[in-house]
């Protein structure tokens, strides 16, 4: 893994990026007292697209994860758990998409909306200053916890939801099964060097993957060997980088054995990639871990393939995507709470 000489000292670029706390504004510009809309042209919300569970399970990891959230951040996060809630049948299963006009154009499901709102409960559950979110979130949580998905990538998600609710409650008995089995699904390194990842394929938001079994094998006494997921997020650190700056694998993904293309980036992945060297360096206790996270901040700043910034310091609001021409200026509701999730990470260095 690249070491921490290649970026400015930590002081200077802790001085940097702790200067950009994260802003809640266009968060709150795209929700109303349903939930949070998802697509936005430039920085205005297109309600005619509606919501989806996806953006509002990603809005309340970011305003669970707050330490000391203001009141309309708490507002935001009631307002996220009352939605998930809603979209949970009596099975725990989810639905996912919802017009504007507040009915549900889907059936409930196990994909990746599950286990997105099972990482956003299990987040309010352990982490929300709120008594009342907590308990609610945990009731929400443990009813869904019961599912299983056949999709890596969701059981990813819930298994990071598994891992907020095991740190605060280390006996409960659906969130270590659910981890187990997240991790189980997601598998264990190919043993070659050169693509020593369990799947063939490169696809979005890969490093929640490794923070899974990372996490697991802190967890877990019987959980995979904490060894495997450093070494598919090293390979993952390695790989995503150029001239020493975050190059994410972009949205088409990049099958090994394939030329890889470099745009579109996408912000859930610079995302994911932040979240997971922030779990690595807390799980073993090594600040190398800390230059990938000031990379991902610096992605978003300007630190990236086209020196841009991802996002609008005007609005508050994430760029949708990295292109070959510059910026996507559309500020949706998936990029804007990448960003939120990522700055998030910058009260390491303030």
């Amino acid at each position: 893994m690249t070491t921490t000489t290649d970026l400015p000292s930590t002081a200077d670029s802790g001085r940097r990026w702790s200067a950009h706390p994260p802003s809640f504004t266009h968060l709150s510009r795209l929700s109303d007292d349903t939930g949070l809309f998802e697509h936005a042209r430039h920085a205005i919300v297109r309600r005619e697209h509606g919501y989806c569970t996806d953006d509002v399970a990603r809005g309340l990891v970011v305003t669970s994860r707050e330490p000391e959230p203001t009141e309309e951040v708490i507002r935001l996060a009631e307002r996220y758990l009352a939605f998930l809630t809603h979209a949970q049948d009596a099975r725990g299963s989810f639905h996912n998409r919802m017009g504007h006009d507040r009915r549900w154009t889907d059936q409930p499901g196990l994909g990746d909306w599950w286990g997105r709102a099972l990482w956003g409960l299990g987040t309010a559950a352990a982490r929300s200053p709120a008594a009342w979110i907590r308990e609610e979130a945990l009731v929400a949580f443990s009813k869904g916890a019961a599912r299983r998905s056949p999709a890596p990538h969701a059981m990813a998600f819930a298994g990071l939801g598994a891992v907020e609710v095991l740190r605060r409650h280390a006996g409960h008995a659906a969130a270590a099964a659910l981890l187990a089995d997240a991790a189980i699904m997601i598998g264990t390194p190919d043993p070659d060097p050169r693509w020593p990842w369990p799947q063939q394929r490169l696809t979005y938001a890969s490093a929640a993957l490794a923070e899974v079994i990372i996490a697991a094998s802190q967890l877990r006494h019987d959980g995979p060997p904490l060894d495997a997921g450093l070494r598919m997020l090293t390979w993952l650190h390695d790989i995503q980088l150029r001239n020493r700056r975050l190059s994410v694998v972009p949205a088409a993904g990049w099958r090994r054995g394939a030329v890889r293309l470099r745009h579109d980036q996408q912000p859930i992945e610079v995302a994911a990639f932040a979240d997971a060297c922030a779990t690595a360096a807390a799980v073993t206790g090594d600040p190398g871990w800390e230059t990938g996270l000031r990379q991902a901040i610096g992605w978003f700043l300007g630190d990236n393939d086209l020196g841009m910034p991802m996002w609008d310091p005007a609005t508050g609001g994430g760029y949708d995507g990295l292109t070959p021409h510059g910026p996507n200026l559309n500020q949706g509701a998936e990029s804007t709470l990448a960003l939120i999730s990522t700055l998030q990470h910058a009260r390491r260095w303030s």
